[in-house]
């Protein structure tokens, strides 16, 4: 017992030692030291940012002094679209983005996260990149940037507020609706929406004025503390089970910049890939609780939760599926990959899309 609470005492000094080292931490191999990799993630704060925290906190004792993570926050080092120039460049070595935020550099990611009534639920994806072969494709794709893809982290789906009741799709022709632009803002004006792009940060000021009526962002909790139930009365949602129709899960990842991960032995680099499907269990699962709590601040505040029908569901289908090869064919890892995704979506393990839906349409593989 004695000697494990030496250790103990002797990691946290390594790890201290690591922490005061931030302007130039120094990677090494030699046994007894500390590799500490700055690592930076899109949470602004809330739940998820000290999910985030707590998660790297365990990394010292965990690898036994071999390696450690200094969390940042999202903007504290660099902002959220320089984060890929930071880890080729050295200036962190790690980062947890928001996977869609890779799309300015690798077309092919907006098929390496969710788009609107594609793959639904958390483990559809999981096998898509570990049972389908989609890991490997995006560890290519990122070797070429000259970063390592470590594997996807789960979050959750994004939620719809809206001033006025939404029951059904129609409900949203003419109404004006903050989206997040691409894939989702085409398939919500092709229903009659009169889309517009803002950041997070301004729709709440935009709400309050009533520049726009119906605004996504992401989860229940995050939401709430934001204050949409003051600018809100109804969250919009899919039929039961269904919690968002655009977005019904939210992919974050864990990339390393290569000279980074090819600094770590095999046996860390193995170590790194376990510790990410241990946080990306955590922090789904957090992420939901946090959400389960905020359900009932909306309530209290006099929120009213509407769903939309299977039929929209169908229909909004209908209206994705030309979308989604529009965009397939941009990029030709951009078709590979949906492609795998198409025939998942198609089989008999989901039965999503109709095969009647893509008669006529062509992949340029």
């Amino acid at each position: 017992m004695t000697r494990l609470i030496k250790r103990r005492s002797a990691l946290r000094t390594i790890a201290g030692a690591g922490a005061a080292t931030l302007a130039a931490p120094h990677i090494a191999s030699a046994q007894g030291q500390t590799t500490t990799w700055r690592i930076q993630t899109s949470w602004p704060g809330g739940a998820g940012l000290q999910i985030f925290k707590d998660w790297c906190a365990t990394i010292v004792e965990k690898s036994g002094g071999e390696l450690e993570f200094q969390p940042f926050g999202a903007n504290d080092v660099v902002g959220d679209f320089q984060l890929y120039d930071a880890v080729r460049n050295g200036v962190l070595e790690a980062v947890n983005p928001f996977t869609i935020y890779a799309q300015g550099i690798i077309p092919a990611a907006t098929f390496l996260t969710s788009y609107p009534l594609a793959l639904r639920n958390p483990h559809e994806w999981d096998v898509f990149y570990y049972g389908l072969g989609g890991l490997d494709i995006a560890r290519e794709l990122y070797a070429e940037q000259g970063m390592h893809f470590v594997g996807p982290v789960h979050h959750g789906p994004n939620i719809i507020h809206s001033k006025v009741p939404i029951r059904s799709i129609d409900d949203f022709r003419g109404r004006k609706m903050r989206l997040p632009g691409g894939m989702v803002a085409e398939v919500f004006t092709e229903i009659g929406a009169e889309t517009t792009v803002l950041p997070g940060s301004e729709i709440f000021p935009a709400l309050e004025r009533g520049t726009i009526d119906v605004a996504d962002y992401v989860g229940p909790a995050v939401n709430y503390a934001l204050g949409f139930s003051q600018v809100t009365s109804y969250i919009s949602m899919g039929p039961p089970g269904f919690m968002s129709l655009y977005q019904p899960v939210d992919l974050m990842d864990i990339t390393v910049g290569m000279d980074a991960w090819n600094a770590l032995s095999p046996q860390m680099q193995q170590f790194v890939e376990m510790e990410t499907h241990v946080y990306s269990d955590m922090h789904h699962a957090a992420i939901q609780k946090a959400d389960q709590e905020a359900w009932g601040l909306f309530e209290a505040d006099g929120v009213e939760v509407t769903r939309l029908s299977q039929d929209d569901v169908e229909l909004m289908t209908e209206v994705a599926v030309p979308i989604w090869f529009d965009y397939a064919n941009r990029d030709p890892n951009s078709a590979r990959v949906f492609k795998i995704q198409l025939d998942y979506m198609q089989s008999g393990s989901l039965g999503y899309v109709d095969p009647a839906l893509t008669e006529g349409l062509t992949l340029n593989l």
